[in-house]
């Protein structure tokens, strides 16, 4: 599938668009921050594209609204008293120094305690948490994976585990190799079940197109409500979107 984009500016947003092999034309407003892409037909004229931008600018402004209007973590220096999410819940962190290995331990319902070395920098401790939330979202995945997989009727040949930038999930058709947010750790679990559905269901359709909805809509009815949630929640302080 070829690819070509570009930015053109509608009442003084930035709106990219990309031709590819579609046949419709398709616009999505992406989160946190708003970011904006047209998809459209290589044979589409210029203008056309600039008119159906122009006719969907109220939509544009109140989803862009939305977006800001989104709360934001402040950013963390992992120490006792701030509050971390993990799969939905928030919990205050407690940091314990103590001469034995790193660890991250669940207390209760409402404390995560990080066990570090005395002295450790704040740089270290929060690697230690961050490897923890990755373990910890690597242990649920298989079987959530595996689960949809069988209702979907795919198989992904391989799946991994990094921080992104721009996107919840992604998924590399060719080569079926699904890969997830660091961040979906913090998220309910239904939304990580949301975005692994998403990303196996590109196996079946590559395009975000009706067909692509369409199935969603089959296999995860209340898709759009796990979506809602998602982009309701607190993103991190380093804007992760989707």
């Amino acid at each position: 599938m070829s690819t070509n984009s570009k930015i053109i500016t509608i009442a003084n947003i930035q709106v990219e668009v990309i031709r590819k092999d579609i046949k419709n034309m398709h616009l999505a407003v992406y989160p946190p921050t708003g970011r904006i892409r047209l998809a459209a037909p290589h044979k589409t004229d210029d203008e056309v594209v600039r008119l159906f931008a122009i006719s969907k600018l109220g939509w544009i402004k109140k989803h862009i609204k939305n977006f800001k209007e989104q709360p934001r973590e402040t950013k963390r220096e992992i120490t006792t008293g701030e509050s971390h999410y993990f799969q939905g819940s928030r919990y205050l962190l407690k940091v314990i120094e103590h001469d034995g290995f790193n660890k991250v331990v669940i207390k209760g319902t409402k404390q995560i305690q990080l066990f570090v070395r005395p002295k450790t920098k704040q740089e270290e401790r929060a690697v230690v948490l961050k490897e923890w939330y990755r373990k910890e979202l690597k242990k649920i995945i298989p079987e959530l994976i595996s689960k949809w997989e069988k209702i979907i009727g795919v198989k992904a040949a391989d799946w991994g585990v990094k921080q992104m930038r721009t996107k919840w999930g992604a998924c590399n058709v060719d080569e079926k190799r699904i890969w997830l947010n660091l961040e979906l750790s913090k998220k309910p679990i239904i939304c990580l079940e949301y975005i692994i559905v998403h990303e196996l269901i590109h196996l079946l359709e590559r395009n975000h197109n009706d067909r692509f909805i369409s199935l969603m809509n089959k296999f995860m009815p209340k898709w759009k409500q796990h979506r809602d949630e998602l982009n309701s929640l607190p993103v991190a302080h380093n804007d992760w979107g989707y």
